[in-house]
């Protein structure tokens, strides 16, 4: 099925519902790495997801209520967000598609403040979604 193609600057929204953790979210931005390019913007093309970093996201957990701190990061695509036909320089390109999977990879753990424990979860799965710019372009 066609769906839009990601281009370069194109917008990263992660969901704030990261398993048990509520994480107050950033947006990221794709950066393109395709030979090819969409109205002067290059565009984006499997494995450039794995640039998308966002750190400083604060977040809490349970009883776990003094913030910590985070990066989220895309953890994989769907099965919709890439091209089986469309190809630039011989690799898959990416599609606006439903959701990808997430990670919330935690940098200072949040902290129990009745008993001063911390958090021992290292990373938590979430998920999001892409907003494109491009209204005309589609891959399949």
């Amino acid at each position: 099925m066609a769906d839009f193609i990601l281009i370069d600057g194109d917008t990263v929204k992660f969901n704030p519902a990261f398993a048990l953790a509520t994480v107050s979210v950033q947006d990221g931005s794709m950066t393109g790495g395709g030979k090819s390019t969409l109205n002067g913007s290059a565009i984006c093309i499997e494995g450039d997801e794995t640039n998308v970093s966002v750190p400083g996201c604060s977040y809490t957990m349970g009883s776990f209520t003094t913030p910590g701190t985070g990066t989220l990061k895309i953890d994989g695509l769907g099965a919709d967000q890439t091209t089986t036909k469309t190809k630039s320089g011989g690799k898959p390109i990416l599609l606006k598609g439903s959701l990808f999977t997430a990670k919330l990879e935690v940098q200072q753990p949040a902290v129990d403040p009745s008993t001063g424990a911390s958090d021992p979860n290292p990373q938590y799965p979430g998920n999001g979604t892409f907003e494109t710019t491009n209204d005309k372009w589609k891959g399949t």
